[in-house]
C-alpha cells in the first residue's frame, strides 16, 4: 500500500463514475486518505499520470471470468508507464433502481457490457431489455439524473449508497466466485519486497520454436511463469505481442538473467514493471 508521504492526499486517477469498481479497488490498495478522480476512459487515466495530474492509476487488467481487459494492455505499448503495485477486487453485481422501483416494474437495465453479460442468466429471466454502457456506476448515475422509474443498472452496492438508490436485489452474476485483478501504475516500479512479480511485453521472429526457446530463459532459472497470453501486433496480420507475468522482480539476480536472455531471443521486449503480489482473497 502506498504512503502520502505527509498530509496531501494522494490523487488517484481511474476510469468510470464515483461508486465504480475500480473506485473501490482504489481505496482498497491505497486506503481511505486518497483521493479518487474519475475518468472517462483508460486512455484519459494513463493521461492523467503521464502529465503529472495524478499521483498514481488504478486500471483494470483481467477479470476471472470474462479475461483480460484488452485495450489495457495496448495502452501499455503507448505510454511508457510502470507498474508499481496490484489489487484483487471480487466483484458482487447488484441490481440498483430508483427509490419506489420493485422487479416488475423495471423494463430495461444499464450497464458496462461485462457486467450485462455476467448477470446474463438473472436479466434473462426478468425478460428486460439490456443497454450497454461505459460504465457500472455511470449507469446508475443516468438512471437517477433521468428520474427512470422503469430503469434499473447493474452496479456495486457502494454506487447505490452514492446515488441514493435502491438495491432489487444481490448477488445477481451467474458465477459468485467473480473477481477482477488491477494494476496500479505510475512513472516508477516498485522496489523489491521478496515477494514481487514481473510483467514484460515482448515479440519474437515468425520462425518454429522462437517462442519456446524465449521461454526457456525462465525455465531453466526455475522461474515461475502466472500468465502468458498474446495479442496482435496490429502491425503486420497473424504475429503477435506476448504478455507474461512471472514470480520475482526484475532487479534479482536470476530475473536480471531471463530478461537479458529473453533480449538476445526476442525482436521486442518492454518491462511494464514489478511489483509487489496483491493478497489473494479469501476463497481464491
Amino acid at each position: 500500500m502506498a504512503s502520502t508521504g505527509g498530509s496531501r492526499r494522494l490523487l488517484i486517477a481511474f476510469q468510470g463514475e464515483r461508486g465504480a469498481y475500480s473506485e473501490s479497488a482504489v481505496y482498497k490498495y491505497f486506503g481511505g486518505s486518497a483521493e479518487p478522480k474519475p475518468c472517462r476512459s483508460f486512455r484519459e487515466v494513463f493521461e492523467e499520470v503521464k502529465r503529472g495530474r495524478a499521483d498514481f492509476g488504478v486500471v483494470p487488467i483481467e477479470n476471472s471470468i470474462e479475461g483480460s481487459v484488452n485495450q489495457v494492455y495496448d495502452l501499455f505499448l503507448e505510454y511508457d508507464l510502470k507498474v508499481c503495485g496490484e489489487v484483487i477486487l471480487k466483484i458482487e453485481h447488484c441490481l440498483i433502481a430508483n427509490p419506489g422501483a420493485d422487479l416488475n416494474s423495471i423494463r430495461v437495465i444499464y450497464s458496462h457490457p461485462q457486467a450485462l453479460a455476467q448477470c446474463r442468466s438473472f436479466l434473462e429471466n426478468l425478460g428486460c431489455e439490456m443497454i450497454s454502457t461505459y460504465d457500472t456506476a455511470g449507469s446508475v448515475k443516468m438512471i437517477k439524473e433521468k428520474r427512470m422509474k422503469d430503469a434499473g443498472a447493474i452496479a456495486g452496492e457502494r454506487a447505490a449508497e452514492i446515488y441514493g438508490m435502491s438495491i432489487l436485489a444481490r448477488g445477481i452474476a451467474d458465477n459468485p466466485n467473480n473477481y477482477t485483478r488491477f494494476f496500479v501504475i505510475s512513472g516508477d516500479d516498485a522496489p523489491p519486497t521478496g515477494n514481487d512479480k514481473t510483467s514484460i511485453i515482448f515479440s519474437t521472429k515468425h520462425v518454429p520454436g522462437a517462442l519456446y526457446r524465449a521461454l526457456g530463459e525462465f525455465a531453466t532459472r526455475n522461474i515461475n511463469l502466472t500468465k502468458i497470453e498474446s495479442r496482435p501486433t496490429k502491425q503486420r496480420p497473424w504475429e503477435y505481442n506476448f504478455y507474461l507475468d512471472f514470480e520475482g522482480h526484475r532487479t534479482e539476480e536470476r530475473c536480471r538473467e531471463a530478461l537479458e536472455g529473453l533480449r538476445g531471443k526476442a525482436v521486442f521486449v518492454k518491462i511494464l514493471g514489478s511489483y509487489p503480489k496483491a493478497r489473494e482473497p479469501e476463497g481464491v
